[in-house]
C-alpha cells in the first residue's frame, strides 16, 4: 500500500497527440517515458522520486499495454544493473532512485555501465534532494556523472523543459553511446503544470526479440583489452558526438543574451530561483524576461566550450551559480575561458555561499552584490531603495553577498528560540517501533548501556528524545555491518536495529549472512512493519499485504536461518511489551555462541489507518456497528510521574492542570489522536505501577444490548457517586 494512490491520474497517460496534459512532474515524466518508446523501466523508492514508483506501480495495465516491463528493484544497484539490456540492443530503459544514495549504492553498475557504452538509449532518472528539504548526507549527483563520464542532463523546473529533457536524454545516450542521468529537484518533482503530450509509442525493438536473438559484443564487455580501449573511446568518440548533439539539439538555452556586457551563468534546476531574484531586483518581468543575459545550462556536464566562449565574448564579468562544493561547473568553465584567452572577471563562490541550498533570498544577496559591483543597478530606483549604490571599489569585501544591516524596531518580538522548546521529529501516532525502543531502554536501565548501530528508516527517529538511542547510521540495511569491528569474546553484546527494507535491500548479505561467516556474537532487531514506511508504504518481498503484481509474503525468519543464524525469535505483537523486553534480555545475556536475530513484527500504524479509517467511516454511514478503543488518564490519579511520556514519546501523550489544588505536577493525558495501541499503559506499569490510564470503548450505532449495558453502567456508577458525595459531606468541615 504506497502512501498516495495514483490510480486516476494515470488515466493521463492515454492523452494523445495534441491533447493539453495537466499535472504533477512526476506524472509527467512517467508520460514522457511513454511517448519516448522506452521497453522497460526499473527503480527504487526514495524522496523526491518516491511517488514516481508510486505512478509507475498505478500505471501497470498501461505500461503492459505497451510492452513495457516495469520492476520494483531489490535496490539502486540492481535497478542500474537492469540497463545492461540497453547494452547489447537497441532497447531503451529508464531507471528511478534518490540521489545521492542511490548513485552510491548504484555507482559500481552505472560505472560498468558507462565504460562499456550502451546501444539503445539508457536513461537514470535521479531525484536530487540537496539542500534544506534533504534528509540525507549533502552531497549532489554531479561528481558521480564526471567520474563515470555521464551525460548530466539538470533540465529547468517546468512540464515541457522535464518532458523535453527525458526524450532529448534518450536520443543523446543513442547519438553517443553513454547512458545519461536526469536530474529533478525536490520542487521540479511536484510542480505542476501543462504541456502539449504527444501519442505514446511502442519500442520498436522488443524485449521478446532480444531474447529470441541474444547478441554478444565481446568489446562492450568490461575486461582487458576492452576496459583500456574504453576510456580511449570516450575521449575520441562519445564526447565529441555528445557535444554536437547538444549544440545541434539546442539543450541549453540563451535568453538576452547581448543585452549588457555582464551575464548569469545558471544550471537548469536553478533558472526558477534566479528569476525570481532578478524579479524581486527588478531586473526581469515575472514572465521570464530578463534585463541580464542567461545561459542556462540544461546539461551540466558536460560543458561545451563553444557556447561558452559565445555566451562570454565581449562581456565584462560572468557570474556562475552553482549550488553545493565542489563548484565543478565554476572551474571547468575558469579552464575553458582562460585556455581561450578571455581576460574577463568569473565570479562564483566569492559571492556565493560556498555550500547549502540557494533559494531565492540567498541567490539575491549574491546577485546584488555582482549586480553592485559591476554598476548594472543604477538606473533603477526601486533597488535603490534596497541597498545604495556605490563605486564597486568601495564595496568593502565583508559585505559582499550580505544583506543591509536593518535596524529593528523598538517593539521586535524577541526570537522564539529562548522561549519555544524544540519539538523533536518522532514516530506517528501508535507506531508498532516505539514499543521496541521503549523496551530497549527498560532492558538498559538493567543491564547497562549498550552500542546502538541504527539504519536508514523510521526507526532512525529513535537517536532522538525520548530514547536517545543509537550511535551510527552508515547506509540503508548497513546496522547490522556497523557492528562488525564491535565483537569481543564474552564481552557486552552490540545491538543493532535494521528494518525490513533495509534488510532486502542490503542487509541479509551485507549485515546477517556476513555476520554468520565471521562468528559475530552481536544482536540484530531487525524490524518487520509490512511495507517500506519510510519512503511511502511501498510493499516488499516479506510484506503481508496482497500484490496482484508481486509476489509477497516471505518469511524473514525463514532467510535469515537459511544464511545459517541459529538463535532466530520473531515476535508477532511489537505491542506486548513484556514480551518485547524478556526477548530482549534473553538475546543479550544468552550463552548461544554467533549472531543474535530478533524479527519484531507489527504493521506500519500509519498504512493500517489508511486502510481500516475508510471502511470504517462506510461502515458508521451505513448504519453498522462499529467499536473502537482509546486510552485516557484518570486526573485524579495520575500522580505526574510522566513515566509514560519518557518512555513512549508518542504525540497523543500530552500534559493538562492537575485538578487537585495542593498538587503543582501537570497530569497526563491522552489526546483525541490515539488510536488505541495501548503502549502507553503498557509503558507506565512497566516503569511503574501506575492505576491511571484506563481503556474505553467508543461505539457508533450501538445495539440494544451496548444501550442497556450502558444504562446499567450509568445507573451503578451514579449510585457509587452519590454514596461517595454523602459520606464527602458528613466529614466536611
Amino acid at each position: 500500500m504506497a502512501e498516495r494512490s495514483f490510480v486516476e491520474e494515470v488515466k493521463k497517460l492515454r492523452l494523445r497527440a495534441g491533447e493539453v496534459f495537466s499535472g504533477e512532474g512526476i506524472l509527467a515524466v512517467t508520460k514522457a517515458l511513454l511517448e519516448s518508446g522506452v521497453a522497460y523501466v526499473a527503480g527504487y523508492q526514495g524522496a523526491p522520486i518516491s511517488h514516481l514508483m508510486d505512478v509507475l506501480a498505478d500505471a501497470q495495465d498501461i505500461l503492459s499495454e505497451y510492452g513495457i516491463r516495469f520492476e520494483n528493484s531489490a535496490s539502486e544497484a540492481g535497478a542500474a544493473a537492469a540497463l545492461s539490456a540497453s547494452v547489447n540492443y537497441p532497447l531503451r530503459g529508464a531507471v528511478v532512485f534518490k540521489a545521492t544514495v542511490g548513485t552510491n549504492v548504484a555507482s559500481d553498475a552505472l560505472a560498468n555501465l558507462a565504460s562499456g557504452g550502451v546501444t539503445g538509449g539508457a536513461l537514470v532518472i535521479v531525484g536530487e534532494d540537496y539542500g534544506e528539504g534533504s534528509s540525507i548526507m549533502q552531497e549532489r549527483s554531479h561528481a558521480f556523472a564526471m567520474k563515470s563520464q555521464i551525460w548530466l542532463l539538470d533540465p529547468r523546473p517546468n512540464l515541457s523543459c522535464i518532458v523535453k529533457a527525458v526524450k532529448d536524454g534518450f536520443d543523446l545516450s543513442e547519438a553517443s553511446n553513454t547512458p545519461v542521468m536526469v536530474q529533478l529537484r525536490i520542487r521540479g518533482c511536484h510542480l505542476h503544470g501543462q504541456f502539449t503530450a504527444a501519442d505514446n509509442r511502442r519500442s520498436t525493438f522488443t524485449i521478446r526479440e532480444a531474447m529470441e536473438a541474444p547478441r554478444r559484443q565481446v568489446d562492450r564487455i568490461v575486461l582487458p583489452p576492452a576496459s583500456f580501449l574504453h576510456e580511449r573511446e570516450k575521449i575520441e568518440r562519445r564526447w565529441p558526438a555528445a557535444i554536437r548533439f547538444i549544440e545541434e539539439r539546442g539543450l541549453n538555452e540563451f535568453f538576452s543574451a547581448e543585452a549588457r556586457d555582464i551575464g548569469i551563468v545558471v544550471q537548469g534546476g536553478s533558472y526558477n530561483t534566479v528569476l525570481r531574484a532578478l524579479e524581486r531586483l527588478g531586473l526581469a518581468d515575472v514572465y521570464g524576461e530578463s534585463e541580464i543575459p542567461l545561459y542556462v545550462m540544461n546539461v551540466a556536464y558536460p560543458l561545451v566550450d563553444s557556447e561558452w566562449e559565445r555566451f562570454c565574448a565581449g562581456k565584462r564579468a560572468v557570474l556562475v551559480i552553482e549550488e553545493g562544493q565542489p563548484n565543478f561547473i565554476e572551474q571547468n568553465a575558469s579552464s575553458i575561458l582562460r585556455r581561450s584567452g578571455f581576460s574577463m572577471a568569473l565570479h562564483g563562490k566569492d559571492l556565493l555561499p560556498l555550500a547549502g541550498e540557494y533559494n531565492a533570498a540567498t541567490v539575491m544577496r549574491g546577485l546584488r552584490a555582482f549586480l553592485v559591483r559591476y554598476g548594472a543597478m543604477d538606473r533603477l530606483p526601486v533597488v535603490r531603495k534596497i541597498i545604495p549604490v556605490v563605486p564597486a571599489s568601495s564595496v568593502p569585501p565583508d559585505l559582499v553577498g550580505s544583506e543591509p544591516p536593518v535596524p529593528a524596531p523598538a517593539d521586535a518580538v524577541p526570537p522564539l528560540d529562548g522561549h519555544v522548546h524544540a519539538r523533536p521529529p518522532g514516530f506517528c501516532t501508535g507506531c508498532p517501533e516505539r514499543p521496541i525502543f521503549t523496551a530497549m531502554k527498560l532492558v538498559e536501565r538493567e543491564l547497562g548501556p549498550r552500542h546502538v548501530s541504527a539504519d536508514i528508516g523510521c526507526h532512525l527517529f529513535s537517536i532522538l528524545p525520548p530514547f536517545n538511542l543509537g550511535a551510527t547510521t552508515m547506509g540503508y540495511g548497513l546496522g547490522s555491518a556497523s557492528t562488525a569491528a564491535l565483537n569481543v569474546p564474552e564481552g557486552k553484546r552490540a545491538i543493532a536495529v535494521m528494518g525490513d527494507g533495509g534488510f532486502w535491500h542490503n542487509g541479509l548479505t551485507s549485515g546477517i549472512a556476513n555476520a554468520v561467516f565471521n562468528r559475530s556474537d552481536n544482536l540484530t532487531i531487525i524490524v518487520d512493519n509490512g511495507y517500506t514506511s519510510a519512503t511511502g508504504g511501498q510493499d516488499i518481498l516479506s510484506s503481508v499485504a496482497f500484490n496482484r503484481s508481486r509476489s509477497t509474503s516471505q518469511d524473514i525468519e525463514k532467510a535469515v536461518r537459511g544464511v545459517g543464524v541459529k538463535w532466530v525469535k520473531t515476535l508477532r505483537r511489537t505491542y506486548d511489551l513484556k514480551a518485547m523486553t524478556a526477548s530482549l534480555k534473553d538475546a543479550l545475556t544468552t550463552n548461544t555462541s554467533g549472531p543474535k536475530v530478533l524479527v519484531a513484527q507489527s504493521e506500519c500504524m500509519l498504512n493500517r489507518q489508511r486502510r481500516e479509517r475508510p471502511k470504517q467511516s462506510a461502515a458508521i454511514a451505513s448504519g453498522q456497528r462499529v467499536v473502537r478503543e482509546r486510552f485516557g488518564v484518570d486526573p485524579d490519579t495520575c500522580t505526574g510521574d510522566h513515566s509514560c511520556i519518557r518512555l513512549s514519546g508518542c504525540p497523543s501523550l500530552s500534559i493538562g492542570p492537575n485538578p487537585d489544588p495542593l498538587r503543582t505536577d501537570p497530569v497526563a493525558r491522552v489526546l483525541g489522536s490515539c488510536v488505541g495501541c495501548g503502549l502507553c499503559g503498557e509503558v507506565s506499569h512497566a516503569a511503574v505501577l501506575c492505576p491511571s490510564f484506563y481503556r474505553a470503548q467508543i461505539i457508533n450505532n450501538p445495539n440494544w444490548h451496548d444501550r442497556l449495558r450502558q444504562r446499567l453502567r450509568g445507573a451503578v456508577i451514579g449510585w457509587l457517586q452519590r454514596r461517595d458525595s454523602r459520606r464527602r459531606a458528613k466529614y466536611a468541615f
